[in-house]
C-alpha cells in the first residue's frame, strides 16, 4: 500500500511577540514542527538551521533504516547548532523543539520523533489522540501527581522545557512507530497553539473537511486565546496514491531589528540553501 502526505501548512508570530522563531517543513513523506527558543539570542536561527537538516531526508534516505535515519537527521541539526554557537558565540543559549512524523516508504507504518513541547496529533474515525509527550517541566510535575491538568493550564513554568536541541552532546530524541490508515489526519504544532486552545477545540477544527480550513481555523483560534505565542500548524491527511505535493518549508525572515546578526544569519542562509522550494506562509 503506498501512503503519502497531503498538507496545509500555517506559521503566525501571534500578537505579542516581535519576531516568529518557529520553523516547519511538510513533504509527501515527512513533516517536521520546530520551535525556536532564546529569544535575543536567535531561536529562529536554530529552528531554521534544524529545519535545513531535516529537509535533506528525502524517501531514499529513508527506506532502508527509517527510525536511524530520522534519528540521525535530528542529531545532525543538533550538532549544526553547536557549530553555528562556536562560529559566533552571541548564539549561546538558542535552541529549538522538534516534533516530526516520516512515513515509511512501500509501507503503512510512520515514525514519530519529539524533542521538547511541540506536539503530533493523530485524527482517527473522529477522535483525536496526543502522541508525543511534552519534555517539559510541567510534564514532569502531571506525571508525579504533583500537579492536576487543571494546575498545569496555568502553572508559571509551563513554557520550561527538559529536553531541547541546543547543541549539547547528550541528545536523546524519543521515537517511535506506529501503523497508518488512509484518511489518518495527523496535527503537527508548536505550543503556541496547544498551550492556548483545549484539545475539544482543536479536534473541532479539524473535524473540518478541508485541511486547509481546518489549519486557518486552528491559528484563528490561538490568536483569539491572546496568540501569545508564535503559532505553527500542519495539518496533513494520509491517501492512497496520487501525484506528490510540492515540498514546502516555512521560516522567518532573518531580520534583527535590534543588533546586526549578518554573521550569523549568513551560517542560516548557508543552511537554508538546499535547493527545496521555499515560501513564507501567511504574513500576519
Amino acid at each position: 500500500m503506498s501512503l503519502s502526505l497531503r498538507f496545509a501548512v500555517r506559521s503566525d508570530k501571534g500578537l505579542v511577540r516581535e519576531v516568529n522563531e518557529d520553523s516547519v517543513y511538510a513533504a509527501p513523506h515527512l513533516l517536521v514542527v520546530a520551535d525556536g527558543m532564546g529569544g535575543h539570542a536567535a531561536g529562529e536561527v536554530a529552528s531554521s538551521v534544524v529545519i535545513s537538516h531535516m529537509a535533506e531526508l528525502g524517501p531514499e534516505r529513508t527506506r532502508a533504516e527509517p527510525m536511524e535515519a530520522l534519528r540521525g537527521a535530528i542529531l545532525a541539526g543538533n550538532r549544526a547548532i553547536a557549530d553555528a554557537v562556536r562560529t559566533s558565540p552571541e548564539l549561546e543559549g538558542m535552541g529549538t523543539t522538534l516534533t516530526a512524523v516520516l512515513m515509511e516508504a512501500d509501507s503503512d507504518q510512520f515514525v514519530v520523533a519529539n524533542v521538547g513541547d511541540s506536539r503530533t496529533y493523530l485524527m482517527r474515525a473522529g477522535e483525536l489522540v496526543l502522541l508525543t509527550r511534552d519534555d517539559s517541566l510541567v510534564q514532569t510535575l502531571l506525571d508525579d501527581g504533583r500537579i492536576t491538568p487543571a494546575e498545569a493550564l496555568a502553572h508559571p513554568q509551563r513554557a520550561m522545557v527538559t529536553k531541547a536541541l541546543v547543541g549539547g552532546e547528550s541528545l536523546s530524541p524519543t521515537l517511535f512507530r506506529l501503523e497508518t490508515l488512509p484518511d489518518d489526519r495527523f496535527l503537527l504544532c508548536s505550543d503556541g497553539l496547544s498551550d492556548l486552545v483545549p484539545e475539544a477545540q482543536l479536534a473541532d477544527a479539524l473535524g473540518l473537511s478541508s485541511r486547509e480550513e481546518a489549519a486557518d481555523r486552528l491559528v484563528e483560534l490561538a490568536l483569539g486565546a491572546g496568540g501569545r505565542d508564535n503559532i505553527s500548524v500542519v495539518v496533513a491527511d494520509v491517501v492512497q496514491g496520487g501525484a506528490p505535493a510540492t515540498p514546502v518549508v516555512s521560516r522567518a525572515p532573518l531580520q534583527a531589528p535590534h543588533r546586526d546578526r549578518r554573521a550569523v544569519y549568513a551560517v542560516a542562509a548557508a543552511a537554508l540553501a538546499a535547493g527545496f522550494v521555499a515560501y513564507v506562509l501567511r504574513p500576519r
